[in-house]
């Protein structure tokens, strides 16, 4: 009843255990365990690949179920840049506050001067369980529509969350409360797919 996440981002952790808290699995992260796996080389061309590449790879290595996700944001824009690319968009250095507001940063450099209803954009988030076996058990996927905005807003969230403004609310993804994020965010409809995936597998 315990799956590995296969992360080291303690923001990513916490929202991936919260929506799967109720199927009764406990979810733990990377530095939960004694020795880390070598990370595996990210060089699919989509999430849905990453994300497959990590499930495999990690599932093998610690001979758990694993789960993985690879999720990034696609600007119409910028035919959809920064994509799989989007955690190392700028090629910053430092900790990860450091490489987000680097990214958002050349995020909005690049948009400079394009209008707000050509700034259409979306978070993606491709979702992987892998048995230790490296079979592949099932697949999710979930998207959050949004606007770039013209500046960052909002505390709340990490990477580009305070950029993704929702038009329905007129917030930005990190002027949310981490339960709203959840609610509508890819993440957490990747999330609650594999939930469904995951209440299925539970014995009773």
């Amino acid at each position: 009843m315990r799956i590995l996440l296969a992360t080291s981002n303690p923001n990513k952790l916490r929202e991936v255990r919260e929506i799967l808290a109720p199927t009764g699995f406990e979810v733990v992260g990377l530095d939960s365990l004694p020795e880390q796996p070598p990370e595996p080389a990210e060089d699919e061309t989509t999430f849905e690949g990453n994300a497959r590449l990590k499930a495999v790879a990690y599932a093998r290595a610690t001979n758990y179920r694993c789960l993985a996700e690879d999720s990034g944001l696609e600007v119409d824009a910028l035919d959809g840049a920064p994509g799989v690319y989007s955690a190392r968009y700028a090629s910053a250095e430092g900790s990860r506050e450091q490489r987000d507001r680097a990214n958002n940063e050349k995020l909005l450099q690049e948009l400079s001067g394009v209008p707000p209803e050509e700034r259409g954009a979306r978070f993606v988030c491709a979702m992987c369980l892998a048995d230790p076996d490296g079979s592949i058990v099932a697949e999710t996927q979930g998207r959050y529509e949004g606007l770039i905005a013209d500046a960052p807003r909002g505390d709340n969230g990490f990477g580009y969350d305070p950029l993704l403004y929702l038009p329905d609310v007129g917030l930005t993804s990190a002027e949310l409360s981490p339960e709203e994020k959840n609610a509508r965010s890819h993440r957490g409809a990747a999330a609650r797919a594999m939930a469904r995936v995951l209440e299925r597998l539970a014995p009773h």
